[in-house]
C-alpha cells in the first residue's frame, strides 16, 4: 500500500498539505465523510449521528427556516455544503445560511462554493454530540478566518447554544442573534429542550407563539 492510500486518523486535526487533504478526502470511503482543512491542518469526521444530535439539526433547521419566514427575512439554508479557499480553508459545516441581500448570491447548480467568487454564509450552525471542545475551538477560529458573520455551536448533550458575533477576525458571545434581529438564543435552548419531551410538531407550535408574540 502506498503513502497515498493509508487512511489517516478521522475525527482529529492532521497535519497535511492541500493536495493530501483533497486527496484523503476523495478516497473511497469517505463518501458520507466531512472534511475541513485550516493553514495546513486538516480533519475527516466519521463518527456516527445518533437520534438526539439528527433530532437537534432537524429542530434548528425548522426553528430558523420558521422565524425567516414569520419575519419576511429572505434566506437560503444549506445542509452539509462545502466551502472553498483553494489552498488555505475548506469546511462542511452541518448547517448554513445566507440572509438577507445575499439569500440569492449562490447560482443555482454550484456544487462546492469557492469562497475565492463568493461571500461566505452569513450564519455557520455545528451540532454537537461528540466534537463540542473541537466545534468551540478550532472550527470557531475556522469560521473566523472565513468571515462568516455568525457561528451557533448546539451543545447536544448540555441542551445550550453558544452563539458568537463574528467581529475583527475574532469573536464575542451573544445572547441575541445579529443576523436574525430579535431572535433570542434562549427561545431556541428552550425548544431544543422542550424537544426531549415533546414531538417536534408541538414544539413547532410553541415556536410559532413565541415568534409572532
Amino acid at each position: 500500500m502506498t503513502d497515498s492510500q493509508i487512511l489517516p486518523a478521522t475525527d482529529t486535526w492532521v497535519k497535511a498539505t492541500w493536495e493530501d487533504y483533497l486527496q484523503q478526502i476523495e478516497q473511497p470511503g469517505y463518501e458520507k465523510a466531512k472534511g475541513y482543512y485550516l493553514d495546513g491542518w486538516m480533519r475527516i469526521e466519521m463518527l456516527p449521528v445518533g437520534s438526539d444530535h439528527a433530532g437537534d439539526h432537524t429542530l434548528v433547521i425548522f426553528a430558523v427556516g420558521l422565524f425567516t419566514t414569520l419575519k419576511g427575512i429572505a434566506a437560503r439554508g444549506l445542509d452539509n455544503c462545502t466551502y472553498r479557499k483553494t489552498g488555505k480553508q475548506e469546511c462542511q459545516p452541518d448547517v448554513s445560511y445566507y440572509l438577507g441581500k445575499n439569500a440569492r448570491v449562490i447560482p443555482s447548480g454550484t456544487t462546492v462554493i469557492d469562497l475565492d467568487q463568493y461571500p461566505p454564509p452569513d450564519l455557520v450552525i455545528e451540532i454537537a454530540k461528540n466534537s463540542i471542545i473541537d466545534d468551540r475551538t478550532v472550527k470557531r477560529e475556522l469560521y473566523e478566518s472565513l468571515g462568516v458573520a455568525e457561528y451557533w455551536v448546539l451543545d447536544v448533550e448540555n441542551v445550550r447554544i453558544l452563539a458568537y458575533e463574528m467581529i475583527e477576525r475574532g469573536s464575542r458571545r451573544i445572547d441575541e442573534s445579529q443576523v436574525l434581529p430579535r431572535l433570542k438564543i434562549e427561545t431556541l435552548e428552550q425548544a431544543i429542550r422542550q424537544s426531549r419531551e415533546q414531538d417536534q410538531s408541538q414544539v413547532g407550535a410553541w415556536l410559532m407563539r413565541q415568534f409572532q408574540a
